[in-house]
């Protein structure tokens, strides 16, 4: 049996899922994409080459070897992109939740079959089909579970809204003894400095009891400020907009005090290490086209 234990986001990792650009297909059609950012790059011919793909996974999979992970990777599906492990389960606890992502993507699910069998079956949910959620809304955090949604009556005509209500109450009935933090996160179709896709595209705590946060990712203000106050406003990086479009607070922590950055990101960077931290640059701003980038593409299986 595969054992699993993740109670936040910042312990030690052991074991984590990353995800695959083999077999990355063809550059979608505009009408298939499901996030502005995509669109946009695909309209300036810039979308991601899967080599530049492959070659930015692979530093981060060295990072993981340098640290002693072990990393379970997606079976490959031809022309199917796959880099994006985060939306299609998730892990709280000891519990592996299986994500009902957008119908088309289903298939992505059933590439880590591999893994999901080799847990305790008491151990494996799946949620009601009315149930929309992907894994990048969901943070454990010790005796909390934040979850990022989007409850507007217009939900459905957002193909960037991942996570709703009913999702929000299914966890919380799941997990009785946790305190479940929802936030309404700002949907945008057509303007990727105006679209937080996932909490974790404008939140993300890290270690040291610190957090890294954009204000306008958040509807409500309210929300945004509880955030603020939980972990203290000294304990704050506030990224700017532009750095929330490059994906600023998509970082993943290794342990409470090693965390995998983009290489560009110069002033958060510099402000990990002024804080203490050992940060691992790596390449990945072809990936960041996608609107995704480390959190996204990791699923943590086991931390200490």
């Amino acid at each position: 049996m595969l054992k699993l234990n993740v109670k936040n986001e910042t312990s030690r990792l052991r074991s984590v899922v990353l995800g695959t650009a083999q077999s990355n297909g063809p550059i979608p059609n505009i009408e298939d994409c499901y996030d502005p950012k995509s669109i946009e790059h695909i309209k300036a011919g810039t979308y991601p080459m899967e080599a530049n793909m492959i070659k930015e996974l692979e530093a981060v999979l060295n990072v993981f070897k340098k640290y002693d992970v072990e990393v379970y990777r997606p079976d490959v599906i031809k022309d199917c992109n796959q880099i994006f492990s985060r939306d299609i389960a998730f892990v709280i606890d000891d519990i592996m939740i299986e994500a009902n992502i957008l119908p088309h993507r289903e298939e992505e699910v059933h590439a880590i079959d591999y893994i999901w069998n080799q847990v305790d079956p008491d151990k494996r949910i799946i949620l009601p089909e009315a149930c929309h959620v992907e894994g990048g809304d969901v943070m454990p955090w010790n005796d909390h579970i934040f979850i990022g949604t989007y409850s507007g009556d217009d939900y459905a005509s957002y193909i960037t809204a991942r996570t709703n209500t009913d999702a929000v109450i299914a966890i919380q009935e799941l997990f009785p003894h946790k305190t479940i933090k929802s936030f309404e996160l700002r949907k945008s179709n057509t303007n990727p400095k105006e679209n937080a896709l996932h909490l974790d595209c404008c939140f993300n705590p890290i270690g040291k009891g610190k957090a890294i946060i954009h204000k306008n990712g958040f509807l409500i203000e309210k929300e945004y400020e509880w955030l603020v106050n939980f972990f203290g406003k000294e304990n704050i990086f506030e990224i700017t907009k532009d750095e929330m479009y490059d994906m600023n607070s998509n970082v993943f922590s290794i342990s409470e005090d090693v965390i995998i950055s983009e290489q560009n990101f110069t002033r958060l960077n510099h402000w990990l290490r002024a804080q203490g931290f050992t940060v691992e640059e790596v390449p990945y701003a072809e990936i960041g086209k996608q609107e995704g980038l480390l959190r996204c593409t990791t699923m943590p299986l086991f931390r200490d």
